[in-house]
């Protein structure tokens, strides 16, 4: 994406509709770099102009609508951040995967002496 202005943002210290307000330029201006108009990225995108329109304005969209519109610009490869880069050797990496989450649990209260039926 271009990175003009929007690049040194703290984004920790922004809201999240101003985070989407970003978003939305961010995409409009790569829209307009590739000399696209709405209607065309928007046809491209397989999604209604409005649509578009309202996501280059500052207004929330589902995720699968936002990943299709970066397709139609050709810009999934920005979606890498999202991805951690393995620094690790092929074994170690197997490792850990052995032993990475695959879901989250509630924390359990310890057991007391007096819960026990032993």
């Amino acid at each position: 994406m271009v990175y003009n202005k929007t690049s040194s943002t703290d984004w920790y210290a922004l809201s999240d509709e101003r985070i989407i307000t970003q978003l939305g330029e961010l995409l409009k201006q790569n829209r307009l770099n590739q000399n696209k108009t709405q209607q065309q990225l928007a046809e491209e995108a397989g999604i209604d102009r409005a649509t578009l329109s309202q996501m280059e304005n500052g207004r929330a969209v589902n995720l699968i609508t936002f990943i299709q519109v970066l397709r139609a610009l050709q810009l999934l490869h920005e979606l890498k951040v999202f991805i951690p880069q393995a620094e690790s050797s092929p074994l170690q990496m197997l490792r850990e995967q052995s032993t990475k989450r695959m879901r989250a649990s509630h924390k359990r209260s310890p057991k007391s002496d007096k819960d026990s039926e032993w």
